[in-house]
């Protein structure tokens, strides 16, 4: 499953986001940080932990370096 959802972020990744400029504020980027929140924390988990990064990465943000492993919306 976690696969399945990696590998369009993936070909994203690969295809798509060298074509455009890079515009995230945050580090790393919001493609690698789902990712990673999908490989860490599961499909579910990782996918809301994405979501809520896309909803944070916006104009208003001051942006930042944040992890997935930092996160505080699951804590262990």
């Amino acid at each position: 499953m976690r696969t399945l959802l990696i590998a369009p972020i993936r070909l994203y990744q690969r295809a798509i986001s060298p074509l455009i400029p890079q515009r995230c504020k945050y580090h790393p980027s919001c493609s690698a940080y789902a990712a990673g929140a999908i490989r860490e924390f599961g499909p579910v988990r990782g996918v809301v932990l994405a979501g809520w990064r896309l909803l944070r990465c916006n104009p208003w943000s001051h942006g930042g370096v944040d992890y997935p492993a930092d996160q505080r919306l699951f804590r262990s």
